[in-house]
């Protein structure tokens, strides 16, 4: 049988999510358990690859069992065998061709800052940003971002296309935190990180909202933005209609 599973995990206490050797993995946790329980090798695909510090709410990833067991037995036992900063929210008998990766519709991140007092309590949780920023400006510069674009200034490394669609992007501020969220089709690494620090440097006063449109009509990093800290994302959502 086919199992779809939604995860969330504090991932300040991995090496991301993708199995890497010797070190302590989201992927390589959830294949020792499912192992365990199917008896044989388990190979599971996530959604996506969270980096090293970036937390998940769900997280999605797919695999095949052998063994004869529910949908609610199988939550069970993972959750009885993983460590505590991984938790299973629900496990999903699927169609035989479903793929967690390839059959996405939508995605959402968060990112999550701190602009008041620096808080130590929560230093792993979020941005220690600690100082504070024109919001108003990132919103109008935000506004280039969405649409279907080619993202290339924005994701770090080689692809054959950085072609994505962001849907929406949302401000949200609480007293002191201010959390940014972003809903489209695909994040390519390092897209969310570098996308907030593009916005914060508009924030902070040292470029005009336009020039985000100019990194996407060049199709590159034209201005100093910094890539934020893993520690402020959050994969909050993974969508397949």
């Amino acid at each position: 049988m086919r199992f779809l599973v939604s995860i969330s995990y504090d991932g300040s206490q991995y090496y991301g999510f993708e199995r890497q050797p010797g070190k302590k993995t989201i992927q390589g946790e959830l294949e020792n358990v499912l192992t365990k329980i199917n008896k044989t090798k388990v190979i599971i695909k996530g959604a996506g690859r969270t980096d090293r510090g970036v937390h998940a709410y769900d997280q999605k990833a797919h695999f095949d069992l052998n063994v004869d067991i529910s949908e609610l037995g199988l939550k069970k036992a993972m959750n009885s065998l993983l460590d505590s900063s991984i938790h299973i929210n629900y496990c999903k008998i699927v169609d035989k061709n479903f793929h967690a990766r390839f059959d996405v519709k939508e995605k959402v991140y968060e990112y999550v800052i701190n602009l008041g007092e620096y808080d130590a309590i929560h230093d792993k949780l979020l941005y220690n940003y600690n100082k504070k920023l024109n919001i108003r400006l990132m919103h109008k510069a935000s506004r280039y971002l969405l649409g279907m674009h080619s993202y290339e200034a924005f994701v770090s490394g080689d692809r054959e296309s950085f072609n994505s669609m962001i849907y929406k992007i949302s401000f949200i501020k609480k007293n002191d935190t201010l959390t940014i969220r972003f809903k489209g089709k695909s994040f390519y690494r390092y897209m969310v990180r570098n996308m907030v620090g593009a916005l914060i440097y508009v924030g902070q006063g040292k470029g005009n909202p336009s020039c985000i449109k100019e990194m996407l009509d060049e199709r590159k990093k034209t201005v100093n933005y910094i890539t934020v800290p893993a520690n402020g994302l959050y994969l909050m959502k993974v969508e397949y209609w």
